[in-house]
This record gives C-alpha cells, structure tokens and sequence, in this order.
C-alpha cells in the first residue's frame, strides 16, 4: 500500500492515529500515539494537531494527552443511520413489492441526483431501469421530487446555482406544487408509459432523509398503490423512531 502513488500519506497518518486509540486505550500522549503509528513525536505532531482543531481528538490532562473528540461520534452516528436506514426499509419494500407488484426502492438525495439504495424489481415485464447505485436527476423523478420539496428555497437556489440558467427557477415552482400533497405521482414524466409514486422517509428528530418509490409500466397510478406506498414509507419512518 505504501508504494501506491495515489495514497495520501498524510490521511494515511491522520487515520491510523484514531484506530490507535481503543476501548483499553482511551487516552494517549503525543508520544504514544507516535510509537502507535510507527513514526517520530515531530512527524505526528502536525497530524494530531489537525486532528484536534477539526474536533476528532479532544485534548486532556492540560494538553499532555488526547482521546478521541466528538467529531468521531458524528461519524459513527453517520454509519449506524445509514445501516439502520437500510435495516428498516428492506423488509418493508420487499413486502410492499410482493403485495402491489411493482418495483420499490429506496432513495437518498446526493447532490442534484437521487442515489438508489435499495431495489426490488417487480415480476413482470420491464419495470424498473435503475439498480442499487444508480443515480438519476433529482428534478426527473419522484423520489428525487419528493426530496427536493422538503428542502428550503434557499438551499435549492445554492444546489443549482451552475445549473443551466432557468433551472434553479423550474425546480423552485415544481418544489412548491409537490409539497402539496404528501406524495410525488409522476406518469409518464421521466419516460413514457412509466408511471411512479414516492413517499417520504422521516427519521427519529422528524427529518425527511430518504425516499421510497414503486415503479410499473402503465397508464395510471391506482389510489390503493398510493395508499400502500404510503403506509410503507411511515412503516420504515417508525422503525427509524419517528412519530408518525
């Protein structure tokens, strides 16, 4: 790994000082953590120092030693939610495929673009495009739709501020019409004759931070498939700890 001209030995550096540190290990000196990471005092102490002033080493004992900082909590807390996120949703939209037949996924917003988590495809014919790790535009689809018109007008004026001229403008006014209604029904707009409904995904604090969404070649969108997409997404909103 060492000879990988793509590595960054500082980061290199910089992370194996926080796996030094372990539940027998909680605090550590300059020194220590030096001979941890196999290098001297004065190579580490820029490493450390970093480390500290960007929250992911506190230092105690008047600033002889470290442990880790809060920084790394925020981190860990990111992880679990995901893992808890995907924990949640995969039983419910495998259930709510078997019972509607159609497509589910589970979506998170990723810049302009909708990241796909989760799929499951619908027994017949050609019903859905998109596999887990697909990105597609936000402002195309339902759930990139759905997410879109729970952010403020100030965030999406700065999320498409070197979009096309126009843009930022023809997401605003469609933000406005799906905020609406507690779900975004698309019928032919992203291709035609593809029809999808996508609900939202509310975390513990009530935040919207992900999406559910069925997709099916048709003419329609029956109002029972809106309502079991609906109890899907606030089935996976109570596993998350929301109050629903």
């Amino acid at each position: 790994m060492r000879d990988d001209p793509y590595l960054v030995p500082g980061l290199m550096r910089g992370l194996a000082a926080l796996r030094a540190f372990t539940p027998d290990r909680t605090e550590m000196t300059l020194n220590e953590i030096a001979t941890a990471v196999g290098v001297s005092k004065s190579a580490v102490f820029r490493t450390v120092h970093t480390l500290a002033e960007a929250g992911y080493l506190l230092p105690v004992q008047n600033n002889a030693a470290y442990k880790l900082g809060p920084a790394v909590v925020r981190l860990a807390y990111g992880y679990h939610a995901g893992r808890e996120l995907l924990e949640a949703a995969t039983p419910t939209l495998e259930a709510l495929r078997d019972h509607i037949d159609w497509s589910t996924h589970l979506g998170v917003l990723d810049g302009r673009q909708i990241l796909y988590l989760l799929r499951f495809a619908a027994t017949g014919g050609l019903t859905s495009l998109v596999h887990v790790g697909s990105r597609l535009p936000a402002a195309s689809t339902s759930m990139g739709r759905l997410l879109l018109c729970h952010k403020s007008p100030e965030f999406i004026q700065r999320l498409y501020a070197e979009a096309e001229p126009g843009t930022a403008a023809h997401v605003l006014h469609r933000r406005d019409q799906d905020a609406e209604r507690e779900v975004v029904v698309s019928v032919g707009n992203f291709e035609s004759g593809l029809c999808s409904v996508a609900a939202p995904v509310h975390d513990i604090s009530g935040d919207v931070v992900a999406a559910i969404s069925v997709t099916r070649m048709c003419d329609a969108v029956p109002d029972p498939v809106i309502d079991e997409v609906c109890k899907s997404a606030r089935r996976i909103s109570e596993l998350l700890g929301a109050v629903v």
